[in-house]
């Protein structure tokens, strides 16, 4: 064995690069890539819902003849997906963190899923009662709506600018899609939510390795 692999570096210099090659190598591992946590959300999207607006477009006639099961079958499996990537690739950097930070991410976790319950729990009770175009709105909206406030609430947790903005912008074209109505919403949730995942996700994995390289 080299013993000299051992000993400390010889100046100041050699030891701060050590530091350095260390703290990114840390970095690195306890920062899952960003685009494992963005773009399955955003494929979910902008597959799931343009399925949506090509089956049920605005007006009566489709623009694709698909079944009708066919697009909300493709958008949960695709989300079932895209969560489990995000769970792997979160576990795998954050399964030894403990303190705040990971009684945080449990917290906003358990956010997600009670409010995904409740919400869709009420959503259902009245959907019951409305056109099947206009139950199709009021499910999607308030599915991208919650998504949006949930993803502002983790900016806010965290000071993520990132996060925040993009809760920001999936509220906002929330309300643009939903105000244009029926098919337009799923248009511009697949369009403008999708695509602006994939955007973010490719932006936070630039900062990322920014971050890391210092």
């Amino acid at each position: 064995m080299d013993l000299d692999d051992d000993l400390p570096p010889a100046d100041a210099a050699a030891a701060l690069r050590l530091i350095q090659d260390q703290r990114s190598a840390t970095a690195r591992r306890l920062d899952p890539d960003a685009r494992l946590l963005y773009w399955p959300w955003g494929v979910a999207w902008l597959v799931g819902f343009g399925l949506f607006f090509l089956r049920f477009p605005p007006g009566d006639s489709e623009l694709v003849r698909l079944p009708g099961w066919l697009p909300l079958t493709v958008l949960f499996a695709l989300l079932l997906a895209a969560a489990a990537v995000q769970a792997v690739a979160s576990a795998r950097a954050y399964g030894q963190v403990t303190g705040d930070s990971a009684r945080r991410g449990r917290w906003y976790g358990c956010a997600w899923g009670l409010g995904s319950v409740s919400v869709y729990a009420g959503t259902g009770q009245i959907t019951e009662y409305l056109p099947h175009d206009r139950a199709g709105l009021l499910w999607s909206a308030t599915a991208v709506g919650l998504t949006g406030a949930l993803h502002m609430a983790g900016g806010a947790i965290w000071l993520n600018r990132d996060l925040f903005r993009l809760g920001v912008w999936i509220s906002v074209i929330n309300l643009v899609g939903a105000i244009a109505g029926p098919g337009w919403h799923a248009l511009v949730v697949a369009a403008a939510g999708g695509g602006g995942i994939l955007v973010a996700g490719a932006l936070a994995r630039r900062r990322q390795r920014e971050r890391q390289r210092l």
